[in-house]
């Protein structure tokens, strides 16, 4: 069994035992997890088959956002197991690209939703990570009514997964790990009589009629906000090299959700490719969950982390090799190994400077790009930001767009970080409710969070420049 059995800093509390089938094979995992963790203990990465090709596929960003764990579970197909919770005498079959359901038609009397009325609130927030949280939390205690929308099971999305203490000043949570920051705004959201939550739900569609289709448990549902706010996060990148689609290749993110949400040992020997903060705080927690580091690679000639980070992995004897890149991973049913090698000034290779590294899985840590599907469905002005990791919409500084009554939090409206996040996020529910007419101590508290934002935003950096090119314009009073 792949599990972590001693943390220095996690506890991992499991519910009640519970038993499974996997191609005929009994198998045990614990309640409430996802079904992609209780695989990965019990030693199954492949999860997926490519449809032309036959190829193996295995997790990869085990937040519901990729194809590569699409599995029939109980004779239902395309389930994304990373996001499905474990429960007793499930039946977990492999499948090959997408399937098509095989359900009866429902009669139209009984077509689920028909005849209801859809469900009204003043404000759907969607996307329950820091970013949501802090804009649901915000609104409601402006006297928002907050419907509050999350994919998963559980709430506090990235924040769930960090072990790392945060920087900044006291507002920001300086000197607190990010999943003691999830259960104090878990805490509040749940204490707010303002803010209703629903889990294992996802927005399907913002329409021109105003109405927002929400898929509910696979029940659909109908809601009719005055306003909506965006706070759908961002993807994992990947980079293009041979076998970078094998089951052991995954996204940073999913790495920390089977290490730090899941308690499950991804791998017995990492290479880390990336040395931004991400890739070098995962590492570390990588050390931390008893996972040896091969090495990390970063393509530029110096990493883009804080060396606060990098410093703790040199003393564990992790090396950090600056303008080297992957060039393929090894192995036919999942990884079994990686070429690396160095790149010149155009990050192009190097001839004869290639190495084998041995390892069982390559974490990507290449960077994120907003989801931005629903800005476009509601029909938002957008633009590609290379700082701002991709397509985001064009926003004004009380993060509204050009669709009247769609704001953007968090990552969704361009790529920061956790604490940036929050503070969106409280600007964006803080800004709807003041445009519902909530508009009691709006101006202080715009003013402060708005400092807050700047002063985590380094002067001339790509932050800076891309918030620029997407439009966000200097703060301005709120007018009735």
């Amino acid at each position: 069994m792949d599990r972590t059995t001693n943390h220095p800093v996690l506890d991992f509390s499991k519910g009640r035992e519970v038993s499974f089938t996997f191609e005929g094979r009994r198998l045990t995992g614990y309640e409430g997890e996802s079904v992609a963790a209780a695989l990965h203990a019990a030693g199954i990465r492949a999860l997926h088959e490519s449809t032309k090709k036959h190829r193996p596929r295995g997790l990869f960003c085990a937040i519901g956002n990729c194809s590569s764990c699409l599995m029939k579970v109980n004779g239902v197909p395309n389930v994304r197991v990373c996001i499905e919770p474990l429960r007793e005498g499930m039946t977990v079959e492999r499948q090959t690209g997408r399937e098509k359901p095989n359900f009866p038609a429902p009669e139209a009397e009984g077509a689920a939703g028909a005849g209801r009325r859809p469900i009204e609130t003043e404000i759907l927030v969607v996307g329950a990570g820091p970013a949501g949280i802090c804009a649901a939390i915000e609104a409601a205690k402006a006297g928002a009514q907050v419907l509050l929308l999350e994919r998963s099971e559980r709430i506090g999305g990235q924040l769930l997964k960090q072990t790392h203490k945060f920087f900044g000043s006291k507002e920001q949570y300086a000197g607190m790990r990010g999943v003691e920051i999830a259960r104090i705004l878990e805490r509040e959201a749940s204490s707010l009589e303002g803010i209703e939550t629903w889990t294992g739900s996802s927005v399907a569609g913002i329409y021109p009629d105003g109405i927002v289709l929400a898929d509910r448990r696979g029940t659909a549902e109908g809601i009719r906000p005055r306003a909506v706010i965006v706070a759908t996060g961002a993807a994992e990148r990947n980079l293009v090299f041979p076998n970078n689609d094998l089951p052991g290749v995954y996204g940073a993110g999913a790495v920390q959700t089977l290490m730090n949400m899941e308690g499950v040992v991804p791998a017995r020997r990492v290479l880390m490719v990336g040395a931004g903060n991400i890739g070098l705080i995962v590492s570390y927690q990588l050390l931390q969950a008893g996972v040896e580091v091969a090495a990390v690679i970063e393509a530029a000639p110096q990493i883009g982390g804080y060396e606060v980070h990098a410093n703790k992995l040199r003393r564990a004897g992790v090396p950090i090799l600056t303008s080297h890149t992957i060039r393929r991973a090894l192995g036919s049913e999942r990884v079994e190994g990686a070429v690396i090698c160095q790149v010149d000034e155009r990050f192009q290779p190097i001839p004869g400077t290639e190495q084998t590294v041995r390892c069982d899985a390559v974490c990507m840590a290449v960077g994120l790009s907003p989801l931005p599907e629903l800005f476009f469905q509601a029909g938002c002005e957008m633009k590609f930001v290379t700082e701002l990791g991709g397509y985001v919409p064009v926003i004004d500084s009380r993060r509204r767009t050009s669709v009247a009554q769609v704001y953007a939090a968090g990552d969704s409206g361009g790529v920061e970080e956790a604490s940036s996040a929050m503070l969106t996020g409280k600007l964006a529910g803080l800004c709807a409710a003041a445009d519902l007419g909530y508009a009691d101590g709006y101006q202080e508290k715009f003013a402060d969070y708005t400092a807050q934002l700047e002063s985590l935003r380094p002067v001339g950096g790509k932050i800076r420049n891309g918030l620029a090119k997407a439009g966000e314009g200097e703060p301005v009073p709120y007018e009735r």
